[in-house]
């Protein structure tokens, strides 16, 4: 029986990987600018993340609102179809940074930066003559046409508008910035409106193109309430002679995995503790000079974290140092900015014919513990523009050694799937080991609240897609004890895509709870196992709901991929609370 759709939005999805033509949405996520659903809260976005004004140059600036109902890259509801809309041939990304970088005037004002009113931003409406706004800053996208991977449709309808929200809800991970620096017309007059006083944040001025930003108008309210008050972690701190040590007391079990991020960079020190939806920062300039490296300690089960400081001089610290700004706040993690940190590739393992392992080594003074399902940012610059995809962290092996708390976190191993016309992927691929990597992040949507009194754990995964899978399999398997049974379908093209493929045998085989069905679609004639693709057979064979039992199905690969697999789960009474979709 088809299950009726619940009015609310679906969970959200992500791009898991670069697809193999320039031509498609996963190959090239930077380039999706304006994948526009319905309006909300316009005004609202004027006051958002006015960070993205600052000087970086990225072309990507993610957000755990992508992609947002109505995108062509999330899920669709059942019976809905998806649009694709293929690009000309020369209207590729690099041929947009080679157009921007030509010197031909995007704007049609001849290098002059104008003040646009309402009424004049109106007027530019047509496919030849678009301009639309974006935090203040308003754009003529009529070049762009053509190269915007949802077509000229969606592009349009942002057309004499302020699109903000339309972006922020799709592709606010987009650096329009970088993008569209050559189409920049010139800067919003803001029509100030009475409203309520409600308290701003302080932010740095910053500037576009030497333009600055228009003032915020007026915060948005926090789309979810805050924890009880007695929720809300603490620190506290103490030295010796040698050593300043930072405990944060989270007030909550820590899994595993962990949940600090710590950047120690040159006299500052950036805490943040990651706490399911909720995001704890601590963030100083110190009162002293200490040495390069930190140590982090984390006691699980209390909720306690230690982060130990190595003092340059043994002298007497009155305070850790001068707070910086929304240093001990608690609030959303989607509405924390991202923070990148210089890591060095030290080495690459291949996995099969086309995926391997990037090993990054993080600097002596940072830490990152990446929970489960959370996704980092991997950022490097391609033809002197940075370009930023998401990835999910696996770890060196599917089930590795014991590691202490104080060994985790100083390395991120990126399992990634190279394509040789990918913009990312393939720079990748030619880089020398030693070679600098920035990395943001974590981010995601993923918390544990979701495998609370969970006794059966599906997962359907395709290709890359199987990334966030393989911490979760060991973190059901080793701290899970309620999950009674862990399935994996995964499905692939031929044998020699098989992500793992020997580990996951071997993990099948010693784990009573732990099954795993690969699925091939091009098999060979010596392929014993199942063929085909994902179907309502297969899956009804695999989503068995015992008596007295809770479900989870996790589902990640390609969006077609996932935007089949989640119908059918659905085809099968699942509830939206019984599904997961991973982004990242």
């Amino acid at each position: 029986m088809k299950r009726t759709l619940r009015k609310r939005m679906m969970k959200i999805i992500d791009l898991k990987t670069e697809g193999t033509s320039q031509q498609s949405f996963l190959s090239s996520p930077v380039f999706c600018l304006l994948l526009i659903s319905d309006i909300q809260r316009v005004r609202a976005g004027f006051v958002r993340n006015w960070g993205c004004f600052r000087a970086s140059e990225m072309l990507n600036v993610p957000s755990q609102s992508f992609p947002s109902a109505g995108s062509q890259q999330r899920v669709s509801p059942a019976g809905q179809s998806r649009n694709k809309v293929a690009l000309k041939p020369g209207h590729s990304l690099l041929d947009w940074i080679r157009l921007t970088k030509s010197g031909r005037d995007l704007t049609g004002l001849r290098g002059r930066l104008i003040e646009v009113t309402e009424d004049e931003l109106k007027k530019h409406n047509t496919r030849n003559d678009c301009w639309t706004c974006i935090r203040g800053m308003v754009y003529n996208v009529s070049a762009y046409m053509d190269f915007h991977p949802g077509g000229e449709a969606e592009l349009m309808r942002a057309a004499g508008i302020d699109s903000t929200d339309l972006f922020d809800q799709v592709h606010r991970w987009v650096n329009y910035e970088s993008m569209l620096k050559e189409c920049l017309v010139g800067r919003m007059a803001v029509k100030l409106s009475p409203a309520p006083q409600a308290q701003t944040e302080k932010t740095e001025s910053s500037h576009v193109n030497g333009l600055s930003a228009p003032p915020p108008l007026r915060l948005e309210p926090l789309s979810a309430p805050l924890p009880a008050k007695d929720h809300r972690p603490r620190y506290d701190w103490f030295q010796t002679d040698a050593t300043v040590n930072i405990v944060v007391y989270t007030k909550r079990k820590i899994p595993s995995s962990g949940c600090a991020v710590v950047d120690l960079q040159g006299e500052t020190l950036r805490v943040e503790m990651l706490l399911g939806k909720m995001s704890y920062l601590l963030y100083w300039r110190l009162s002293s000079e200490v040495q390069g490296r930190v140590d982090v300690q984390t006691a699980h089960s209390v909720g306690k974290v230690q982060v130990c400081l190595r003092k340059s001089v043994k002298d007497k610290w009155t305070k850790v140092g001068q707070p910086l700004e929304l240093h001990d706040t608690f609030t959303q993690c989607k509405d924390r900015g991202l923070f990148y940190r210089e890591c060095m590739l030290v080495s690459k393992t291949e996995v099969t014919h086309d995926t391997q392992v990037l090993r990054l080594q993080l600097p002596p003074g940072s830490r990152m513990h990446v929970p489960v399902g959370r996704h980092v940012y991997l950022k490097t610059s391609v033809q002197g523009t940075d370009v930023v995809k998401p990835y999910t962290p696996v770890d060196q092996t599917l089930i590795p050694p014991a590691q202490s708390s104080a060994e985790m976190g100083s390395d991120i191993h990126l399992m990634i799937k190279i394509y040789p016309d990918g913009v990312l992927t393939s720079h990748l691929t030619n880089l020398p080991i030693g070679a600098a990597l920035s990395v943001g992040g974590p981010e995601g949507s993923f918390t544990m609240r979701v495998l609370r009194d969970v006794t059966h754990l599906y997962m359907l995964a395709a290709g890359t897609g199987f990334t966030p899978m393989a911490r979760l399999i060991r973190l059901a398997l080793q701290d899970l004890t309620s999950i009674r049974k862990t399935r994996l379908m995964f499905f692939n093209r031929q044998e020699r895509d098989i992500l793992w493929r020997s580990q996951l045998d071997e993990l099948c085989a010693k784990e009573e709870r732990f099954e795993v069905e690969c699925v091939l679609s091009e098999p060979a004639d010596s392929w014993e196992g199942r063929r085909g693709r994902i179907d309502a057979c297969v899956l009804q064979n695999l989503l068995e709901r015992p008596e007295n039992s809770k479900c989870l199905v996790c589902v990640c690969g390609p969006t077609g991929f996932t935007e089949l697999a989640v119908q059918l789960v659905r085809q099968l009474d699942f509830s939206e609370e019984e599904i997961h979709i991973f982004q990242g």
